[in-house]
């Protein structure tokens, strides 16, 4: 029986048309030997398939000056197709794997994580699958948290000191030290994920150990309902009575208009649940003037839009593509807001509802 091809990596990207200059919102799963393509996340069959063997990759890609994140592929036939990612860290995340992909089916090997079992010697009994499946159990697993720092609540969460109890007390590791490899090669595997800038910076390589054993470095499971926020204002509370869900992000951001293609000053509110993005007149009002669906939205980064002026010199535009391919275009008041902008509301849109 044939081996089904490994599932690399999945998401939402804006795929480029192959005949015209449109940018569309595909749901994208990099396979071993090549990528599909699928309009929505639920399709059963993919609208496009592109074979990696002899294909190679370039990024950054400065072909569209107005679109950021951009990476091609270029294929054996000297096709070229083009992707644009939501940021920096996904589009590096998408360009690493399919270059080791490109390499490994040119060599005639099979795709592989970073050989954790060598690098830490793992123990070959040890199924990590297994294990992430019980670390997740409701009544014996891993207890997942809200919990504060940095003027931050982050939800579905838990501490590195947390896990390693947890990895010593289930006996899937004799001491802390080992739980430490262990843990480690979670987060190399994806099993788990870093959350907040201490977790983060070890896992990119800025401490001794990928993974910290400690109360401050918080990590979180990849198919949780994680997100953080900051702190909510006494304003909030007569927004979260009046809607179901938690507040997740919410500030002033530009919003260009559909009609007269105007720009205006906005107060966005970012639940998630349902999984909306509301916007009031920022000089008052309780009730929204609309709304943006994100459930299955693509978001990305863009530098300018045609056919419409620019604001000013500090262009920090993003752009929003629902399900049923509406455009919406938001301007923040700089690079980091516009990133932490798009980050959560790509969390919303795969976990809300």
């Amino acid at each position: 029986m044939e081996r089904e091809p490994m599932r690399i990596r999945e998401g939402y990207l804006v795929k480029k048309g192959s005949m015209f200059n449109t940018w569309k919102p595909m749901w994208v799963v990099l396979l071993e030997d090549g990528i599909e393509f699928y309009k929505r996340k639920a399709d059963n069959s993919p609208k496009g398939m592109i074979p990696l063997k002899g294909s190679s990759i370039h990024s950054p890609c400065q072909d569209f000056g107005k679109r950021m994140f951009v990476f091609k592929l270029t294929v054996a036939k000297q096709q070229d197709h083009f992707f644009q990612a939501a940021y920096l860290e996904e589009r590096d995340a998408w360009v690493r794997d399919i270059k080791k992909a490109i390499h490994h089916i040119d060599g005639g090997q099979r795709f592989a994580r970073k050989s954790t079992r060598k690098s830490i010697k793992l123990p070959e009994t040890i199924n990590l699958s297994a294990l992430y499946l019980s670390m997740k159990d409701p009544e014996k697993g891993i207890k997942e948290l809200k919990l504060e720092k940095d003027k931050r609540v982050f939800n579905h969460c838990f501490t590195g000191t947390c896990v390693i109890d947890w990895l010593v007390s289930s006996s899937s590791v004799r001491n802390r030290r080992e739980g430490l490899l262990l843990a480690s090669s979670l987060l190399s595997e994806g099993y788990l994920q870093p959350a907040g800038d201490t977790s983060k910076a070890a896992a990119e390589g800025l401490s001794d150990t990928p993974f910290l054993d400690l109360s401050d470095a918080y990590y979180y499971f990849p198919d949780s309902g994680f997100f953080c926020e900051g702190y909510s204002s006494d304003d909030d509370v007569v927004l979260k009575e009046e809607f179901r869900g938690t507040i997740v992000k919410q500030g002033c951001l530009l919003k260009q208009g559909h009609r007269r293609k105007n720009w205006k000053v906005r107060k966005f509110v970012l639940r998630d649940d349902p999984a909306y993005l509301h916007y009031y007149d920022p000089a008052g009002g309780e009730e929204p003037l609309g709304a943006i669906h994100l459930r299955g939205c693509v978001v990305t980064a863009v530098e300018d839009m045609p056919d419409t002026k620019k604001r000013d010199d500090d262009n920090i535009l993003f752009e929003i593509i629902t399900a049923n391919e509406i455009h919406y275009y938001l301007q923040a008041a700089s690079s980091t807001e516009r990133t932490e902008w798009i980050k959560a509301i790509q969390s919303v849109a795969r976990t809300g509802k």
